[in-house]
């Protein structure tokens, strides 16, 4: 279950450095290598650290900020595998070092262990904008010949037509931030289906649903924009109930 965590946390963190620096990032690369490394070993997972920063670096060139992915969906779904595979073979440990032995002490509850502490970070790091390349790349793959789209942060007075994870190409009036609403739909997604609220997470898809119907209403020449809307949440909404869903596997596996 650790090694899960550290590997989601990974690659979740060289997203957010990607898109939050765009100067010297292999400083940064590296002091966060330094960091998730320094802190598997008070986990006592120093090999499930390395191996999370060396993932971290293939899907670095694997899944590029701009452009298609060079292999599609595949370094996605080898992820998830590799998470689950992670939580089958390791749920649980009985020497969890230094770090876990001070969490032991001080957790907020008896039943939270520090490898789901962090399998839930690592989680919730990688839904913010991780979530969003796995957005891109089923988009390209399934619309890249009709629709052209933006890696770039949403500029000022442009928001993305149908899903916030992707911009097109050509900016459009709106709202400043719109790449904000896909992590913050999917980190929603993800706390409530981990607490059973699933009234409100209908609620929550609901009302995305009936913001957007204006514009999709429009859309009647071929219908991209609403298969763009629909194919972008709909990928946004599983990867946060795959997210949630390995943690309440790892939380029972353990």
């Amino acid at each position: 279950m650790i090694a899960a965590g550290l590997l989601l946390l990974a690659v979740g963190a060289v997203d957010l450095i990607r898109q939050m620096i765009r100067t010297r990032r292999w400083v940064a690369f590296a002091v966060a290598s330094l960091a998730l490394i320094l802190v598997s070993a008070g986990l006592n997972a120093v090999v499930a650290g390395i191996l999370a920063v060396a993932v971290a670096a293939i899907w670095t060139w694997v899944v590029p900020e701009d452009g298609p992915a060079r292999a599609g969906l595949w370094p996605v779904a080898l992820l998830a595998l590799a998470a689950a595979a992670c939580v089958i073979i390791a749920p649980g440990r009985e020497r969890p070092g230094l770090l876990g032995e001070a969490w032991a002490m001080y957790r907020p509850g008896s039943s939270v262990s520090i490898d789901v502490a962090v399998l839930v970070v690592g989680c919730l790091v990688f839904l913010l904008e991780s979530g969003n390349a796995v957005v891109r790349i089923a988009l390209r793959s399934e619309m890249g010949g009709r629709v052209e789209l933006d890696p770039r942060p949403v500029a000022s007075g442009t928001a993305p037509i149908g899903v916030d994870a992707a911009v097109p190409a050509a900016p459009v009036p709106g709202l400043k931030g719109g790449r904000l609403i896909g992590p913050l739909e999917r980190i929603l997604v993800f706390v409530l289906t981990l607490t059973g609220a699933y009234t409100l997470i209908a609620a929550v898809l609901a009302a995305k649903g009936i913001v957007r119907f204006p514009e999709i209403s429009r859309d009647r020449d071929d219908g991209d924009r609403a298969e763009y809307f629909l194919i972008g949440s709909l990928v946004s909404w599983v990867t946060a109930l795959a997210a949630a869903f390995l943690v309440w596997w790892g939380v029972h596996a353990g």
